[in-house]
């Protein structure tokens, strides 16, 4: 390989690129097409293919991290993302009327002043809408009464509409306790949403792993936010190699395609969000190796709202080590601005 070809195969592992970075990369690319003109017909063909599969090796990595930052941008803004949520408030036994109104036994602070009547009873919620109320239930017209499923149904949590579908109410769970979750479009932490920044990405933080499995069935002692602690199921652990140290962090499986890995690090609260960032790995190969991309660690909803409940990191998934990849600690508009 030429010099100028062994050049360009170091920017290949560089940042997700500003106008300047692309620029030095296709200028780095084009000298190396340009000096293999040296040498025999062989070496010349060999330095050109060389050359062009850096180039597009950079290119597919940069499209990569593009789509998957769009993508997360999309998800945190939808109008019922994390972004939305205005309201976490518990739902005792019992009876309670609920709204914006300061006579309700709970107080929402968004929407109509009476919405209706939660009773919980021996593990079930009824949910009484206030008559001449419009509502939609799993986005269909509310006739009636009905029961709310919470969060941990196979089915997924009841959907209760209101203010023309700009708001909406679920029930959810967390270590046996009932809590209603409220989420509306015009929530200043959507509306007023300012960018997510992030370390450049460098396709040194994307690492070969090998998947550790654990025995069927094991779980882990994961704590969230809110002070609960609940058994998670814990499939097996990652181990990865940086700087010349070995590390390893516990997966935890919450049912869906990828494990997730939740961990801190020497960044956490000194550049990236205290409570730990979140990191989604596809689920290990035959031969038990994953790929753990840390360009894609990303912070969790408890870093854009107080009223979510995310999982910290569980014991042993404290890195030390300096993780400067991925989504730095959000910083609201207004804090921003404060700051400036």
């Amino acid at each position: 390989m030429t010099a100028a070809v062994r050049s360009c195969a170091v920017p290949a592992a560089g940042a997700l690129p500003s106008h300047s970075g692309a620029s030095r990369w296709w200028l780095c690319a084009a000298a190396a097409l340009a000096l293999a003109g040296c040498g025999s017909p062989e070496q010349q063909a060999r330095a050109e293919r060389e050359a062009e599969r850096a180039v597009h090796a950079i290119q597919d990595f940069q499209r990569d991290q593009q789509i998957w930052r769009e993508q997360r941008h999309r998800e945190l803004l939808k109008p019922d993302g994390w972004t939305s949520l205005v309201g976490l408030h518990p739902i005792e036994p019992g009876a309670h009327y609920f709204g914006s109104d300061a006579d309700n036994g709970i107080r929402v602070g968004v929407g109509p002043g009476h919405i209706g009547l939660l009773n919980l009873d021996k593990g079930r919620l009824r949910f009484v809408p206030e008559r001449g109320l419009t509502l939609t239930l799993n986005e269909q017209p509310l006739k009636g009464a009905a029961v709310l499923l919470a969060d941990d149904s196979p089915a997924g949590p009841t959907r209760i509409g209101f203010d023309e579908g700009k708001g909406v109410l679920t029930a959810i769970k967390r270590g046996g306790r009932w809590y209603l979750r409220v989420r509306h479009a015009d929530a200043p932490s959507r509306v007023g949403f300012s960018a997510i920044e992030y370390w450049p990405a460098t396709q040194d933080w994307k690492l070969s792993a090998k998947f550790v499995a654990h025995p069927a069935g094991q779980t882990i002692e994961v704590a969230n936010i809110i002070g609960v602690i609940e058994p998670t199921p814990n499939p097996g652990a990652v181990e990865f190699e940086r700087d010349g140290r070995s590390f390893r962090l516990e997966a935890l499986d919450q049912g869906g395609e990828e494990l997730m890995l939740v961990f801190a690090d020497r960044t956490s609260g000194h550049g990236s969000y205290s409570a730990g960032r979140f990191l989604d790995v596809p689920r290990p190969n035959p031969q038990g190796k994953v790929t753990v991309d840390f360009n894609k660690a990303y912070n969790p909803p408890c870093a854009f709202t107080p009223f979510a409940t995310c999982p910290l990191p569980p014991q042993g998934n404290r890195l030390d080590l300096e993780v400067t990849a991925g989504e730095k600690a959000y910083k609201p508009a207004g804090a921003a601005a404060h700051a400036s």
